[in-house]
């Protein structure tokens, strides 16, 4: 893709495109990444502690059943939800990228952000807001691709000598390269929260599970306690009345 829109810059360097362009923010559009079901320790609560920390106008799209509900708890202006399976396919994404690409190209959303818990480690999930749209400049967008590929320090492509036919147009092409960029990062971002959320419910349930057992021997230690009294002091009676005959 970072080829590509290499190939596609010298020839597309006068065309205009939506999501290059400098516009005053007037309202956010923000897509919120959760999970459907709890027993994942705090990583649905830093998410949305963290969006309570956002102001000004604000429009919502949640991913995950938790963050529908704590965006209507909260009255926040959600203004769609979506709905994934575990798999993540490309798919289930597309239709939810539409919408937010109409409400910007429509100017109803000035950018699209992402906040979402970035993998750091089985033990670490970081919540993370990340400004998808606007980009600032294609070649940025390219180094983003490489750095992602592990390639950032392959240098600069060479030129291109040979005469070049887009089809069905340049512009066309430069239209949907972008577009597929961005469909491409969050896709990727999704996979990256569904393993924070696998990685974070393996961690709560170990941690539940170690607890557990804590209490169990706590509790074991507390009966033996009680019943190695109460033989003690069964023993004390009956020395007692042995003495007392």
């Amino acid at each position: 893709l970072a080829n590509m829109l290499e190939t596609v810059i010298p020839y597309a360097e006068d065309k205009n495109h939506p999501f290059f362009e400098k516009r005053e923010v007037k309202t956010r559009g923000i897509l919120v990444f959760s999970t459907d079901k709890g027993l994942c320790g705090p990583l649905n609560s830093n998410i949305f502690r963290a969006l309570g920390q956002e102001k000004g106008d604000i429009r919502y799209y949640s991913i995950g059943r938790k963050a529908r509900q704590f965006l209507s708890r909260a009255n926040k202006n959600m203004v769609a939800d979506f709905e994934l399976t575990d798999d993540v396919k490309f798919a289930e994404v597309r239709p939810m990228l539409d919408t937010l690409f109409n409400d910007y190209d429509a100017g109803v959303i000035d950018t699209v952000e992402v906040i979402y818990p970035a993998f750091v480690n089985t033990l670490k999930q970081e919540p993370t807001l990340l400004t998808i749209v606007p980009f600032i400049d294609v070649h940025t967008m390219v180094e983003k691709l490489r750095a992602r590929a592990g390639k950032n320090d392959i240098g600069e492509l060479p030129q291109e000598s040979r005469e070049l036919k887009f089809e069905p147009s340049v512009d066309a092409i430069f239209d949907e390269l972008p577009r597929l960029f961005v469909r491409q990062e969050i896709h990727q971002l999704l996979y990256e929260s569904k393993a924070s959320e696998h990685s974070a419910r393996m961690v709560a349930m170990k941690t539940a599970t170690d607890n557990a057992d804590k209490l169990s021997k706590t509790l074991q230690l507390q009966y033996n306690k009680a019943r190695q009294a109460a033989i003690t002091q069964e023993i004390l009676e009956i020395s007692a009345a042995t003495a007392a005959h």
